[in-house]
This record gives C-alpha cells, sequence and structure tokens, in this order.
C-alpha cells in the first residue's frame, strides 16, 4: 500500500475555530457552541449530533476517543460533521489557510 493525496472536494469548506482560551481574542462561547452542534456521530443510519463534543480543552472524536486542542490549534467540522483537530504547528506551516 502506498501513501496518498488527500483534500477537500471543496477545497476549504471547513466550519472551524482557532482554540486560544483566555485571551481577550480567544474563543467566544458561541463559536465553541457552532462546533459542538456541528459535530455527529459517523455510524448509524440517524448520524446523531454530539453537543458537548468539543469543550475544556479536548475535542472528542466519535467511536475513536479525546484529543487534546492545545492554544493556537485549529479546530474544524466538515460537512458531514466530521470534526478535525490541525495543529498550531501545522496551521504554521503546513500550507493550511484560515480567515
Amino acid at each position: 500500500m502506498a501513501t496518498r493525496t488527500l483534500g477537500t472536494t471543496a477545497q476549504t469548506s471547513l466550519t472551524a475555530v482557532l482554540y486560544a482560551p483566555g485571551y481577550a481574542s480567544g474563543l467566544l462561547a458561541a463559536d465553541q457552541a457552532t462546533i459542538q452542534n456541528a459535530i455527529q456521530n459517523d455510524i448509524g443510519n440517524a448520524h446523531a449530533r454530539l453537543p458537548g463534543a468539543f469543550q475544556a480543552g479536548q475535542l472528542f472524536i466519535p467511536n475513536r476517543g479525546v484529543l487534546n486542542v492545545l492554544p493556537g490549534d485549529f479546530v474544524g467540522v466538515d460537512a458531514n460533521g466530521w470534526p478535525i483537530l490541525v495543529s498550531k504547528y501545522s496551521i504554521a506551516t503546513g500550507g493550511w489557510t484560515h480567515t
């Protein structure tokens, strides 16, 4: 098996937030709620939303586990409700763009 490339079909279609707790320009509660309310379970016919899947510096990946989110990381959600964590380092050096 060989490595592959991966990109979104719409290229920049992720809804995302910068995790910057404790700063005046940091993560607003309403923005965090937008991400929380978009995360969905990928297994099962209902694909239930999982409110609360992103809080207190932790991102719950449905059916997989929990990731720690560090200041400067970006948390995004794709069109199907799947959470994506991109590190501060990768954002700074890895070809990602954001608003």
